[in-house]
Protein backbone atom coordinates (compact mmCIF):
# COMPACT_ATOMS: atom_id res chain seq x y z
CA UNK A 1 0.00 0.00 0.00
CA UNK A 2 1.04 3.46 -1.13
CA UNK A 3 -0.03 6.69 0.27
CA UNK A 4 0.79 9.92 -1.46
CA UNK A 5 -0.18 13.02 0.47
CA UNK A 6 -0.99 15.34 -2.18
CA UNK A 7 -3.29 15.84 -5.18
CA UNK A 8 -1.17 18.40 -7.60
CA UNK A 9 0.51 17.26 -10.69
CA UNK A 10 3.77 15.69 -8.96
CA UNK A 11 1.29 13.60 -6.56
CA UNK A 12 -0.95 12.21 -9.42
CA UNK A 13 1.83 11.48 -12.07
CA UNK A 14 3.35 9.58 -9.13
CA UNK A 15 0.22 7.64 -8.70
CA UNK A 16 0.38 7.09 -12.43
CA UNK A 17 3.50 5.24 -12.51
CA UNK A 18 2.84 3.62 -9.30
CA UNK A 19 -0.26 2.52 -10.27
CA UNK A 20 1.11 1.21 -13.28
CA UNK A 21 3.69 -1.29 -11.33
CA UNK A 22 0.64 -2.60 -9.78
CA UNK A 23 0.67 -0.97 -6.36
CA UNK A 24 -2.62 -0.25 -4.56
CA UNK A 25 -2.49 3.90 -4.29
CA UNK A 26 -4.33 5.59 -2.14
CA UNK A 27 -4.09 10.50 -2.54
CA UNK A 28 -4.85 12.42 0.40
CA UNK A 29 -5.64 15.43 -0.35
CA UNK A 30 -6.25 18.81 1.67
CA UNK A 31 -8.50 20.08 -1.08
CA UNK A 32 -10.71 18.98 -3.87
CA UNK A 33 -7.81 18.96 -6.77
CA UNK A 34 -8.88 21.76 -8.69
CA UNK A 35 -7.96 24.51 -5.93
CA UNK A 36 -4.50 24.16 -6.27
CA UNK A 37 -1.12 25.52 -8.47
CA UNK A 38 -1.40 23.05 -10.87
CA UNK A 39 -5.04 24.18 -12.16
CA UNK A 40 -4.00 27.93 -13.08
CA UNK A 41 -0.77 27.82 -14.14
CA UNK A 42 0.26 28.78 -17.67
CA UNK A 43 0.02 24.65 -18.87
CA UNK A 44 3.89 24.91 -20.55
CA UNK A 45 6.46 21.53 -20.94
CA UNK A 46 9.38 23.28 -21.59
CA UNK A 47 12.36 22.14 -22.22
CA UNK A 48 13.44 25.29 -22.10
CA UNK A 49 13.87 26.36 -18.68
CA UNK A 50 16.91 24.25 -17.90
CA UNK A 51 18.11 27.69 -15.98
CA UNK A 52 17.79 27.13 -12.39
CA UNK A 53 15.39 30.28 -10.33
CA UNK A 54 18.78 30.87 -8.23
CA UNK A 55 20.73 32.49 -11.29
CA UNK A 56 23.31 35.30 -11.27
CA UNK A 57 21.23 38.58 -10.54
CA UNK A 58 18.04 37.41 -9.02
CA UNK A 59 19.16 38.64 -5.87
CA UNK A 60 19.53 42.26 -7.12
CA UNK A 61 16.88 42.23 -9.09
CA UNK A 62 14.39 40.88 -5.76
CA UNK A 63 15.91 44.10 -3.72
CA UNK A 64 15.25 46.06 -6.31
CA UNK A 65 11.89 45.89 -6.78
CA UNK A 66 10.87 44.65 -3.21
CA UNK A 67 8.90 48.34 -2.60
CA UNK A 68 7.14 47.93 -6.27
CA UNK A 69 4.29 47.02 -5.98
CA UNK A 70 3.82 46.18 -9.39
CA UNK A 71 7.12 44.57 -9.98
CA UNK A 72 7.45 40.85 -11.35
CA UNK A 73 9.26 39.57 -8.40
CA UNK A 74 8.93 40.71 -4.91
CA UNK A 75 9.88 39.25 -1.19
CA UNK A 76 7.89 40.72 1.58
CA UNK A 77 10.13 42.11 4.20
CA UNK A 78 8.95 40.50 7.29
CA UNK A 79 11.29 38.56 10.55
CA UNK A 80 11.10 35.13 9.47
CA UNK A 81 13.73 32.36 10.56
CA UNK A 82 12.74 30.15 7.80
CA UNK A 83 12.52 32.70 5.27
CA UNK A 84 16.44 33.80 6.60
CA UNK A 85 17.58 30.43 6.13
CA UNK A 86 16.28 29.92 2.83
CA UNK A 87 17.68 33.34 1.50
CA UNK A 88 20.77 32.55 2.68
CA UNK A 89 21.10 29.29 0.51
CA UNK A 90 19.21 31.03 -2.12
CA UNK A 91 21.84 33.94 -2.36
CA UNK A 92 24.55 31.28 -2.23
CA UNK A 93 23.30 29.57 -5.12
CA UNK A 94 22.79 32.27 -7.29
CA UNK A 95 25.79 32.64 -9.03
CA UNK A 96 27.57 31.19 -12.33
CA UNK A 97 29.63 28.14 -11.09
CA UNK A 98 26.21 27.19 -9.26
CA UNK A 99 23.85 27.29 -12.22
CA UNK A 100 26.44 25.67 -14.49
CA UNK A 101 26.40 22.91 -11.82
CA UNK A 102 22.99 22.68 -11.84
CA UNK A 103 21.46 23.39 -15.53
CA UNK A 104 22.67 19.78 -16.73
CA UNK A 105 20.13 18.18 -13.82
CA UNK A 106 17.01 20.30 -14.43
CA UNK A 107 17.69 19.53 -18.16
CA UNK A 108 17.78 16.10 -17.66
CA UNK A 109 14.61 15.71 -15.84
CA UNK A 110 13.05 18.06 -17.70
CA UNK A 111 13.83 16.62 -21.22
CA UNK A 112 12.51 12.79 -19.34
CA UNK A 113 9.64 15.02 -18.96
CA UNK A 114 8.77 15.67 -22.41
CA UNK A 115 9.59 12.11 -23.57
CA UNK A 116 7.00 10.89 -21.56
CA UNK A 117 4.04 13.15 -21.73
CA UNK A 118 3.18 11.92 -25.52
CA UNK A 119 2.67 8.31 -23.77
CA UNK A 120 0.60 9.15 -20.94
CA UNK A 121 -1.30 11.58 -23.54
CA UNK A 122 -2.15 8.38 -25.82
CA UNK A 123 -3.42 6.82 -22.14
CA UNK A 124 -5.47 9.14 -20.53
CA UNK A 125 -6.85 10.72 -23.08
CA UNK A 126 -5.81 13.69 -25.88
CA UNK A 127 -8.57 15.64 -23.81
CA UNK A 128 -6.22 18.53 -22.80
CA UNK A 129 -5.58 20.99 -25.96
CA UNK A 130 -1.81 20.01 -25.89
CA UNK A 131 0.22 21.50 -28.90
CA UNK A 132 3.44 20.55 -29.81
CA UNK A 133 4.20 24.29 -31.72
CA UNK A 134 7.50 25.55 -29.04
CA UNK A 135 7.36 28.51 -27.24
CA UNK A 136 8.18 31.94 -27.65
CA UNK A 137 10.70 33.85 -25.70
CA UNK A 138 9.95 37.65 -26.67
CA UNK A 139 12.32 40.48 -26.39
CA UNK A 140 11.27 43.74 -26.25
CA UNK A 141 14.52 45.19 -26.05
CA UNK A 142 17.55 44.13 -27.99
CA UNK A 143 19.66 43.80 -24.72
CA UNK A 144 17.05 40.79 -23.48
CA UNK A 145 16.98 39.83 -26.83
CA UNK A 146 20.73 39.50 -27.31
CA UNK A 147 21.03 37.29 -23.87
CA UNK A 148 18.60 34.93 -24.67
CA UNK A 149 19.89 34.32 -28.10
CA UNK A 150 23.16 33.42 -26.10
CA UNK A 151 20.85 31.03 -23.48
CA UNK A 152 19.96 29.58 -27.00
CA UNK A 153 23.66 28.33 -28.13
CA UNK A 154 23.33 26.67 -24.10
CA UNK A 155 20.29 25.10 -25.29
CA UNK A 156 21.61 23.76 -28.49
CA UNK A 157 24.70 22.29 -26.35
CA UNK A 158 21.79 20.75 -24.47
CA UNK A 159 20.76 18.87 -27.79
CA UNK A 160 17.58 21.23 -27.69
CA UNK A 161 15.97 22.87 -31.32
CA UNK A 162 16.00 26.40 -31.13
CA UNK A 163 15.34 28.88 -33.94
CA UNK A 164 16.32 32.92 -33.37
CA UNK A 165 13.87 35.36 -34.48
CA UNK A 166 13.80 39.18 -35.62
CA UNK A 167 10.87 41.72 -34.54
CA UNK A 168 9.47 40.38 -38.27
CA UNK A 169 10.02 36.82 -38.16
CA UNK A 170 8.34 36.98 -34.98
CA UNK A 171 5.43 38.67 -36.32
CA UNK A 172 4.90 36.42 -39.38
CA UNK A 173 3.92 33.93 -36.08
CA UNK A 174 1.20 36.39 -35.37
CA UNK A 175 -0.13 37.50 -38.53
CA UNK A 176 -3.79 38.21 -36.30
CA UNK A 177 -1.73 40.63 -33.65
CA UNK A 178 0.13 43.36 -33.84
CA UNK A 179 3.63 43.01 -32.01
CA UNK A 180 5.84 45.06 -29.97
CA UNK A 181 9.23 43.58 -29.73
CA UNK A 182 12.80 43.23 -30.73
CA UNK A 183 12.72 39.33 -31.53
CA UNK A 184 12.40 36.09 -29.89
CA UNK A 185 13.68 32.59 -29.31
CA UNK A 186 11.58 29.83 -30.58
CA UNK A 187 12.05 26.95 -28.67
CA UNK A 188 10.95 24.10 -30.42
CA UNK A 189 10.51 21.23 -28.16
CA UNK A 190 8.52 22.91 -25.92
CA UNK A 191 4.70 22.00 -25.44
CA UNK A 192 1.87 23.49 -23.89
CA UNK A 193 -1.70 22.49 -22.84
CA UNK A 194 -4.86 23.25 -20.51
CA UNK A 195 -3.33 22.29 -17.47
CA UNK A 196 -6.66 21.75 -15.46
CA UNK A 197 -8.28 19.85 -18.26
CA UNK A 198 -4.98 17.74 -18.07
CA UNK A 199 -5.40 17.44 -14.29
CA UNK A 200 -8.59 16.02 -14.29
CA UNK A 201 -8.50 13.62 -17.40
CA UNK A 202 -5.42 12.29 -15.20
CA UNK A 203 -7.68 12.28 -11.90
CA UNK A 204 -10.23 10.18 -13.85
CA UNK A 205 -7.64 7.44 -15.61
CA UNK A 206 -6.19 7.10 -11.84
CA UNK A 207 -9.73 6.39 -10.38
CA UNK A 208 -10.77 4.24 -13.72
CA UNK A 209 -7.44 2.24 -12.77
CA UNK A 210 -8.69 1.65 -8.98
CA UNK A 211 -6.52 4.50 -7.48
CA UNK A 212 -8.47 5.87 -4.20
CA UNK A 213 -8.96 9.18 -3.63
CA UNK A 214 -9.19 11.04 0.05
CA UNK A 215 -9.91 14.86 -0.81
CA UNK A 216 -10.61 17.51 1.80
CA UNK A 217 -8.66 15.42 4.03
CA UNK A 218 -5.91 17.50 5.94
CA UNK A 219 -2.62 15.54 7.62
CA UNK A 220 -2.35 16.01 10.96
CA UNK A 221 0.59 13.49 12.11
CA UNK A 222 2.18 10.04 11.70
CA UNK A 223 2.61 7.15 13.27
CA UNK A 224 6.19 5.74 13.53
CA UNK A 225 7.80 2.59 14.16
CA UNK A 226 11.40 2.56 14.46
CA UNK A 227 12.40 3.98 11.00
CA UNK A 228 9.23 3.43 9.57
CA UNK A 229 6.20 5.25 9.00
CA UNK A 230 3.41 2.99 9.82
CA UNK A 231 0.15 5.27 9.37
CA UNK A 232 -1.14 8.74 7.83
CA UNK A 233 -3.11 10.13 10.55
CA UNK A 234 -5.70 13.10 9.61
CA UNK A 235 -9.21 14.97 9.96
CA UNK A 236 -10.85 12.24 8.19
CA UNK A 237 -9.08 9.19 10.32
CA UNK A 238 -6.11 7.05 9.68
CA UNK A 239 -4.85 5.20 7.11
CA UNK A 240 -2.31 2.46 6.86
CA UNK A 241 0.89 2.27 4.75
CA UNK A 242 3.61 0.84 3.30
CA UNK A 243 5.16 3.42 1.39
CA UNK A 244 4.55 7.31 2.13
CA UNK A 245 5.14 9.71 -1.31
CA UNK A 246 4.89 13.46 0.59
CA UNK A 247 3.89 15.36 -2.92
CA UNK A 248 2.31 18.46 -1.17
CA UNK A 249 3.98 21.23 -2.94
CA UNK A 250 3.88 24.56 -1.00
CA UNK A 251 3.12 22.72 2.22
CA UNK A 252 6.21 20.23 2.07
CA UNK A 253 8.00 21.93 5.06
CA UNK A 254 4.80 21.87 7.50
CA UNK A 255 4.35 18.02 6.23
CA UNK A 256 7.71 17.29 7.13
CA UNK A 257 8.17 18.76 9.95
CA UNK A 258 6.09 16.55 11.55
CA UNK A 259 8.32 13.84 10.92
CA UNK A 260 10.42 15.74 12.46
CA UNK A 261 12.36 16.18 8.78
CA UNK A 262 13.55 19.74 8.07
CA UNK A 263 12.88 21.11 4.32
CA UNK A 264 14.11 24.89 3.47
CA UNK A 265 11.21 25.66 0.75
CA UNK A 266 9.51 29.19 0.41
CA UNK A 267 5.52 29.59 -1.44
CA UNK A 268 6.07 32.00 -4.44
CA UNK A 269 3.11 33.28 -5.22
CA UNK A 270 1.65 33.64 -8.88
CA UNK A 271 -1.35 35.44 -10.38
CA UNK A 272 -3.07 33.95 -13.93
CA UNK A 273 -6.12 35.77 -15.65
CA UNK A 274 -8.05 33.24 -18.02
CA UNK A 275 -9.93 35.03 -20.92
CA UNK A 276 -12.73 32.60 -22.61
CA UNK A 277 -13.35 34.71 -26.06
CA UNK A 278 -10.66 36.35 -27.61
CA UNK A 279 -11.72 36.84 -31.11
CA UNK A 280 -8.06 37.74 -32.40
CA UNK A 281 -6.00 35.26 -30.60
CA UNK A 282 -2.34 34.78 -30.49
CA UNK A 283 -1.18 31.45 -32.20
CA UNK A 284 2.24 30.58 -29.64
CA UNK A 285 2.62 30.88 -26.47
CA UNK A 286 5.34 33.18 -24.73
CA UNK A 287 7.55 34.02 -22.28
CA UNK A 288 7.90 37.55 -21.96
CA UNK A 289 11.30 37.83 -20.85
CA UNK A 290 11.83 41.85 -19.95
CA UNK A 291 8.45 41.51 -18.31
CA UNK A 292 8.63 38.35 -16.70
CA UNK A 293 5.33 36.93 -17.33
CA UNK A 294 3.93 34.49 -19.92
CA UNK A 295 0.99 33.80 -21.97
CA UNK A 296 -1.12 30.99 -23.21
CA UNK A 297 -3.48 30.27 -26.05
CA UNK A 298 -5.87 27.73 -26.41
CA UNK A 299 -8.51 28.27 -29.15
CA UNK A 300 -10.13 31.01 -28.27
CA UNK A 301 -9.41 31.29 -24.52
CA UNK A 302 -6.38 32.86 -23.51
CA UNK A 303 -4.17 32.73 -19.97
CA UNK A 304 -2.10 36.00 -19.16
CA UNK A 305 0.05 35.20 -15.72
CA UNK A 306 3.17 35.28 -13.68
CA UNK A 307 4.87 37.11 -10.61
CA UNK A 308 7.18 35.45 -8.26
CA UNK A 309 5.67 36.90 -4.22
CA UNK A 310 7.60 35.36 -1.82
CA UNK A 311 5.32 36.48 1.10
CA UNK A 312 4.34 33.24 2.95
CA UNK A 313 1.43 30.76 2.19
CA UNK A 314 -1.80 33.06 2.04
CA UNK A 315 -4.17 33.33 -0.91
CA UNK A 316 -4.86 37.42 -0.40
CA UNK A 317 -4.48 39.15 -3.87
CA UNK A 318 -2.67 42.07 -4.83
CA UNK A 319 -4.18 44.20 -7.65
CA UNK A 320 -1.36 45.65 -8.41
CA UNK A 321 0.40 42.18 -8.81
CA UNK A 322 -2.02 41.39 -11.65
CA UNK A 323 -1.72 44.81 -12.94
CA UNK A 324 1.80 44.41 -13.93
CA UNK A 325 1.52 41.09 -15.71
CA UNK A 326 -1.65 42.67 -17.93
CA UNK A 327 0.51 46.02 -18.80
CA UNK A 328 2.96 43.55 -19.91
CA UNK A 329 0.84 41.35 -21.31
CA UNK A 330 -0.58 45.10 -23.60
CA UNK A 331 2.44 46.36 -23.78
CA UNK A 332 4.09 43.17 -25.67
CA UNK A 333 0.73 42.73 -27.73
CA UNK A 334 -0.38 46.02 -28.26
CA UNK A 335 -2.94 44.48 -31.27
CA UNK A 336 -4.32 42.53 -28.17
CA UNK A 337 -7.95 43.67 -27.24
CA UNK A 338 -8.36 42.48 -23.10
CA UNK A 339 -9.76 44.13 -20.82
CA UNK A 340 -8.66 44.55 -16.90
CA UNK A 341 -9.96 41.37 -14.82
CA UNK A 342 -12.55 41.84 -12.22
CA UNK A 343 -10.65 41.23 -9.09
CA UNK A 344 -12.69 38.08 -8.23
CA UNK A 345 -11.56 36.32 -11.75
CA UNK A 346 -7.99 36.88 -10.55
CA UNK A 347 -6.49 33.35 -9.72
CA UNK A 348 -3.31 33.05 -7.68
CA UNK A 349 -1.68 30.01 -6.57
CA UNK A 350 1.30 29.37 -4.75
CA UNK A 351 4.95 27.70 -6.15
CA UNK A 352 6.66 25.39 -3.80
CA UNK A 353 10.81 27.17 -4.28
CA UNK A 354 13.87 25.48 -3.04
CA UNK A 355 17.08 27.31 -2.22
CA UNK A 356 18.37 26.05 -5.67
CA UNK A 357 16.40 26.07 -8.10
CA UNK A 358 16.24 22.21 -8.16
CA UNK A 359 13.38 19.91 -6.30
CA UNK A 360 13.52 17.63 -3.97
CA UNK A 361 12.86 13.93 -5.41
CA UNK A 362 14.39 11.53 -3.18
CA UNK A 363 14.88 9.23 0.50
CA UNK A 364 15.15 10.50 3.54
CA UNK A 365 17.81 9.10 5.93
CA UNK A 366 15.60 8.90 9.35
CA UNK A 367 12.60 6.68 7.85
CA UNK A 368 13.15 3.75 5.13
CA UNK A 369 9.18 3.84 3.56
CA UNK A 370 9.29 7.58 2.93
CA UNK A 371 10.08 9.40 -0.60
CA UNK A 372 9.97 13.59 -0.69
CA UNK A 373 8.71 14.92 -4.30
CA UNK A 374 8.51 18.53 -4.43
CA UNK A 375 9.94 21.81 -4.87
CA UNK A 376 9.67 22.55 -8.34
CA UNK A 377 8.84 25.72 -8.46
CA UNK A 378 6.96 27.06 -11.27
CA UNK A 379 8.35 23.96 -13.24
CA UNK A 380 6.00 21.41 -11.76
CA UNK A 381 3.64 20.68 -15.12
CA UNK A 382 7.37 20.66 -16.84
CA UNK A 383 8.69 17.53 -14.69
CA UNK A 384 5.56 16.22 -13.30
CA UNK A 385 5.95 13.11 -15.49
CA UNK A 386 9.55 12.78 -15.08
CA UNK A 387 9.47 13.40 -11.23
CA UNK A 388 6.65 10.50 -11.17
CA UNK A 389 8.77 7.64 -13.11
CA UNK A 390 11.84 9.07 -10.80
CA UNK A 391 9.45 8.22 -7.45
CA UNK A 392 8.22 4.90 -8.91
CA UNK A 393 11.31 3.87 -9.82
CA UNK A 394 12.72 4.84 -6.58
CA UNK A 395 10.33 2.88 -4.68
CA UNK A 396 11.19 -0.15 -6.64
CA UNK A 397 14.71 0.29 -5.65
CA UNK A 398 15.29 0.00 -9.55
CA UNK A 399 18.15 2.17 -11.03
CA UNK A 400 16.85 5.32 -12.52
CA UNK A 401 16.41 6.96 -15.75
CA UNK A 402 18.73 9.39 -14.86
CA UNK A 403 20.89 10.34 -11.99
CA UNK A 404 18.91 11.91 -9.20
CA UNK A 405 21.80 13.21 -6.86
CA UNK A 406 21.68 16.80 -7.18
CA UNK A 407 17.61 16.10 -6.05
CA UNK A 408 18.45 14.94 -2.90
CA UNK A 409 15.74 16.32 -0.04
CA UNK A 410 18.66 16.67 2.47
CA UNK A 411 21.36 18.51 0.73
CA UNK A 412 21.09 21.65 2.75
Amino acid sequence: MITIIGGGVIGLCSAYYLQKEGYEVTVIERGDITDGCSFGNMGYMSPSHFVPLASPGIIAEGFKHMLSSSSPFYIKPRLDWDLMQWGWHFWKNSNTATVKKNAPHLNNLLQLSRALINDMRTEIGDTFDMEEKGCLMMCKHQKTLDHEFHLADDAEKFGLKVERLLKDDVQKLEPDVELNVAGAVLFKDDCHFNPGKMMIALKNNLEKKGVKFQLNTTVTGFEKANDTISAVITDKGKFDCEQVVVATGSWLPVVAKMMGIRLLLQPGKGYSHTYQHVEKNIKFPAILVDGRCAITPWGHQLRIGGTMELSGINNKVLINRMQGIYDSATDFYPGLKIDFPAADKIWNGLRPVTPDGLPYIGKVSKFVNVTIAGGHAMLGISEGTGTGKLVTEIIKQQPTSININAFNPQRF
